[in-house]
């Protein structure tokens, strides 16, 4: 494959080349070139501004500026022919451009619209798709002091301002999202691990702070809403897991919801029925971003352990990892323009155990509500997902069917290697988990449907009685934990940032457990303190299905590995003429794809994908 032989020869060339940022990679559909003068950015650039940032931020106790976001919307109309708007973030900035395409040049000497902010920082935007038109558009910020913003960058409005005074929440703005389908309702999440639910026409009430009461409770999660004589904001606020909240996605049928956290944990939620339907976990190290497949079959994580983690939705298991980065993920994204479907496996995927697809917890996927929309939908076949790291390199996957099919605890005889596909020695604990050749053991997660009162997530475990260890433990017994087993030509100095992954602090745990103290009194007891969490000890995890060792599942490695930027890439968008990149630096760069005819083909290639 064209971009297999590009990244072996890359390491065979040594760390020079390698290292050298790259305007050009090459994958099975041709090359993909870096459009020097479609780069937006802050107007007139400074040296050193990204300095000066840093120490602004420093001063006002927000350390380094936050990453760059981006976000596209296209108007339905425009009289210069341009419709497409690109908004993102950089320092104390907000920008909103007229984006021009991958052929023609940015004008960066005229904004839509332009906003300094003093005393915060822009962490984070969402367009409300629904509600736009050629004269206005909704858009939401949030920011590192907790506080979200909707202005009109057309008409240059600023509209209401929610949590002004900080009494809902204090933390930043972690990520923001209006619902899919709705015109006034949006989702924000926090660096508490708190996430609430606002409507953009309610009011959040007086000076004091909200009082909740529990509204449901699940493990690792409890809804509350607030105790008032008339509708407020926030509608609802959910408790996750321990730690920040990081990163969450709705489904593409908008039926469920994905979130990762600082504690490690991928839960997927059935929104509606506020319900935990699938638990997943990092190898170590928190998760930091999240993404659905287009039809809604998998969910990517990414993190703090520098692997790719492939979740299944209807085998409610990870069903692979992959390893290419040497940092931590800070996006993953599927790229629906290059997946390869097959319209030919329809009728027979739609007759497999009856008309209709239901998950063994009687909770149908997004398969059922994408078929219900079309009669005879595409199969995928070939998925291909693109992630970028704080190593400012981008990796292209592509994910088979030969891949994502094999049985839990058994890979093929060709994707079995003596190196990355072996688990450090160090994490097999006799006595707590069962070693690698061990497929027999009871020790599996299960998650059934939370209903209003219990959780009943059960841990089957013949050491349940070992005593869980603390966060502190934890951090003694995996803080030396590297891929030693890397391929040869790799840099051995870049393993020392693994020992260096954080935890859900101490902080926001005893805030949690505050908050559900009074859920504890007016529910029936909670079996235990691991239930709750929805994680239990995340070392008695390793080895189950929700954290398979490295030898129990395919590990992939990517199609393209290239570094882009020369500062930790933040942001990674998929467009159907182009894919775009952003740098911490505050560049957003346009990369045009190989002219020539679609990709979506029945045909598929499935080398060079799995190791």
């Amino acid at each position: 494959m064209a971009g297999q032989t590009d990244l072996n020869s890359g390491s065979a060339s040594g760390n020079s080349s390698r290292d050298d940022v790259r305007t050009h990679f090459t994958t099975r559909e041709g090359v993909y070139k870096l459009m020097t003068l479609a780069e937006y950015s802050r107007a007139n650039r400074l040296s050193g501004y990204s300095a000066i940032q840093s120490q602004q931020g420093a001063a006002l106790g927000q350390g380094s500026n936050p990453p760059v976001r981006v976000t596209f919307v296209s108007l339905p109309s425009d009289p210069a022919g341009f419709c497409d708007r690109i908004c993102f973030n950089y320092g104390r900035e907000l920008y909103f451009y007229t984006y021009k395409g991958a052929k023609k040049p940015a004008d960066l000497s005229k904004p839509v619209d332009k906003r300094i902010y003093k005393g915060t920082s822009p962490t984070c935007h969402d367009i409300n798709k629904l509600t736009i038109s050629s004269e206005s558009v909704m858009l939401l910020v949030g920011f590192t002091g907790g506080q979200i913003q909707l202005v009109d960058p057309i008409r240059k409005e600023i509209g209401k301002l929610y949590n002004e005074e900080r009494i809902i929440e204090k933390t930043k703005v972690t990520c923001i999202k209006w619902l899919p389908g709705s015109p006034n309702l949006f989702l924000v999440s926090h660096a508490s691990g708190q996430m609430y639910l606002y409507s953009e026409d309610v009011t959040c009430g007086g000076p004091a702070p909200p009082t909740y009461q529990l509204f449901k409770q699940g493990a690792g999660f409890s809804v509350w809403t607030c105790k008032a004589k008339s509708t407020r904001n926030p509608i609802y606020r959910w408790v996750i897991g321990n730690g920040a909240i990081n990163d969450f996605s709705f489904s593409p049928c908008s039926k469920y919801l994905a979130v990762v956290s600082q504690d490690g944990c991928l839960r997927v939620l059935n929104y509606d029925a506020m319900e935990l339907i699938g638990l997943a976990t990092s190898f170590f190290g928190g998760l930091l971003c999240v993404c659905w497949s287009p039809d809604g079959q998998l969910v990517v994580a990414g993190g703090e352990d520098d692997l790719v983690t492939v979740w299944s939705f209807q085998q409610k298991r990870i069903v692979a990892r992959g390893q290419g980065h040497r940092s931590w993920i800070t996006v993953v994204a599927f790229d629906p323009f290059t997946t390869l479907y097959s319209s030919q496996h329809s009728s027979s995927k739609s007759s497999k155990e009856g008309t209709d697809t239901v998950s063994s917890n009687g909770i149908g996927g997004c398969e059922d509500d994408l078929e219900t929309k079309n009669a005879t939908p595409d199969i995928a076949t070939c998925y291909r997902l693109g992630s970028i790291a704080m190593d400012t390199q981008i990796c292209l996957w592509e994910l088979t069917d030969d891949v994502l099919k094999q049985p839990y605890g058994s890979r093929s005889r060709a994707s079995m290697v003596s190196g990355p596909g072996s688990p450090p020695s160090s994490l097999k604990f006799t006595g707590q988990t069962p070693i690698s050749g061990d497929r027999n053991s009871s020790n599996i997660l299960t998650v059934a449907p939370i209903n209003a009162t219990i959780a009943t997530s059960v841990v089957s475990n013949n050491t349940a009685t070992t005593p869980i260890n603390t966060a502190g433990s934890l951090t003694q017994r995996l803080a030396s934990l590297t891929f030693s087993e890397r391929k040869a030509g790799q840099d051995p100095d870049l393993k020392s940032h693994r020992k260096n992954f954080s935890l859900g602090s101490g902080k926001n745990s005893s805030d949690k457990s505050t908050a559900n103290s009074s859920a504890s009194k007016s529910s029936a007891p909670v079996q235990s303190q691991s239930l709750v969490t929805g994680c239990a000890d995340p070392l008695r995890l390793i080895g189950t299905q929700a954290c398979p060792r490295l030898d129990e599942i395919p590990m992939l490695e990517p199609l393209v590995c290239k570094k882009v930027a020369h500062e930790r890439l933040t942001a990674l968008i998929f467009r159907e003429d182009c894919l775009i990149t952003a740098c911490q630096d505050g560049i957003v760069c346009t990369w045009a794809r190989p002219i020539g005819p679609s990709h979506h083909t029945s045909s598929t290639t499935n080398e060079g994908t799995m190791v």
